[in-house]
């Protein structure tokens, strides 16, 4: 039985994308589209071994050089919207009752089964 290399390439890229599933490296999903690209270079072109390489290694190379910075960014920025417990930091609420509690604009069921506090609470920074 004689496999033929576009086949070698498909699997070699179904492991990296295994491996992009297990450790969430994007690095290795980006291979794993150079190993697609190498197996059709190979399959449908009939490009040699040093085709195939060279197809590998220049679309892994630009997938990593383009896609990752355009990643690190979007990681590195804040989101512009807050939400959750980060939009009710600063925030103080107006007055409790047994029933509802103010917080940010908005009345919030209270629902712990205990007596409302007395006192005004001041929500940490």
């Amino acid at each position: 039985m004689d496999i033929d290399a576009w086949l070698w390439w498909l699997i070699g890229a179904a492991v990296l994308g295994i491996g992009l599933v297990i450790t969430a490296m994007p690095e290795l999903g980006m291979l794993a589209v150079g190993a697609v690209a190498a197996a059709v270079v190979s399959g449908i072109f009939g490009g040699g071994a040093v085709a195939q390489v060279v197809v590998f290694a220049v679309v892994s190379t630009a997938l990593i050089a383009v896609v990752r910075p355009i990643a690190n960014r979007h990681r590195a920025a804040r989101p512009q919207l807050a939400t959750g417990v980060d939009a009710l930091k600063g925030n103080r609420p107006s007055s409790w009752s047994a029933s509802t509690a103010p917080a940010a604009g908005s009345s919030w069921p209270a629902r712990s089964g205990r007596p409302a506090p007395s006192t005004r609470a001041t929500p940490m920074k």
